[in-house]
């Protein structure tokens, strides 16, 4: 449905990544931002997913182009940990935001995992962004203070979680709603990563279609349709 598109960075390089368009023109954007595993055909499905239900989509590739399989952890891990978070944030993310603003649309940014991550990043960072939904994934506070939340926030979390913890979670709602910023925390008894329907190992589909219209729901709200 979608397509492999070259967009610019605000410092003037190319990116690259996948778009998905809305059949209506003017569509509002959404910012699509991969798991661990770099930009894989779920990510695509989702950025798919949001053009049928009126969003243009497009997920940057952090990764210029390397795609991990699940199976492979290791390999995932690496990639992952040499990816500068801030600069992904500040150049791929926000040359996604403008190029589906250029239009004067509202856009928002919503990611999962790794993309979690760089959703609270971009929540504080980038400002271009109307508002964010997060998948399972939270930045280190240094990072991205909750003080600094710029824009209305989601987050979808799951309890059975090692790596984004449900004490991380804890602990990161207490923060930005002592902040007094504008955040709807949602927690799942399901496995990390259980959006994913290729993993059958973690989803979880009650919950990832539970997120899912809570999102659209969310969207709706902030960004239009």
């Amino acid at each position: 449905m979608g397509t492999k598109i070259s967009f610019k960075r605000p410092d003037g390089k190319e990116a690259s990544g996948y778009l998905a368009k809305a059949a209506q023109a003017g569509a509002p954007g959404v910012v699509v931002i991969q798991e661990w595993w770099g930009v894989q055909d779920q990510i695509k499905g989702i950025c798919d997913r949001f053009a049928l239900a009126g969003y243009d989509a497009l997920a940057p590739d952090l990764y210029a182009g390397v795609v991990v399989p699940y199976h492979d952890t290791d390999a995932a891990n690496k990639e992952m940990t040499s990816l500068n978070f801030l600069e992904a944030t500040d150049q791929v993310v926000r040359g996604a935001a403008q190029y589906l603003k250029s239009t004067g649309v509202k856009v928002g940014l919503t990611g999962f995992c790794l993309g979690g991550a760089v959703t609270i990043l971009g929540a504080v960072r980038v400002p271009e962004f109307a508002a964010g939904v997060c998948f399972y994934g939270i930045p280190p506070a240094e990072a991205a203070k909750p003080a600094d939340i710029r824009i209305p926030l989601q987050g979808h979390f799951a309890n059975q979680d090692d790596w984004c913890t449900p004490k991380a979670v804890d602990g990161f709602e207490a923060a930005v709603k002592a902040a007094g910023k504008a955040v709807e925390i949602y927690r799942y008894d399901a496995k990390h990563g259980f959006v994913n329907e290729q993993r059958a190992d973690v989803h979880d589909r009650k919950a990832a279609e539970q997120a899912w219209d809570r999102t659209l729901a969310f969207w709706k709200k902030h960004l239009g349709r």
